[in-house]
């Protein structure tokens, strides 16, 4: 068997702590959200967690509003300082082609 790669962080969640497996990329982003709203990973869990629909899990819920979170910020001017747009969209991703030289 492959060994996943989530990695498991207890968070608080309206004064409850739980559990949450997110890819490391994905915390990396929360917490860099975090940094700038000036809030803790247990408070922006738990805001997230007020408003998601009932039946979403809250992992599915922070993925999405990662997701939506710094895609409300992308412009066209960051995606242009990003090279995007110009038919490498894995630039600048976990996910970059190798090299041709590999």
């Amino acid at each position: 068997m492959k060994p996943s790669t989530l990695v498991s962080r207890n968070v608080t969640v309206a004064g409850h702590r739980t559990s949450c497996r997110l890819e490391p990329f994905m915390w990396d982003a929360l917490y860099d959200i975090c940094r700038r709203e000036r809030i803790t990973i247990h408070v922006l869990c738990t805001q997230i967690n007020e408003r998601k629909e009932p039946a979403t899990s809250l992992t599915a819920a922070i993925r999405v509003f990662a997701l939506a979170y710094f895609r409300a910020a992308a412009t066209e001017e960051g995606h242009a300082r990003a090279s995007h747009g110009q038919g490498e969209p894995f630039h600048q991703t976990p996910f970059e082609t190798p090299d041709a030289a590999e």
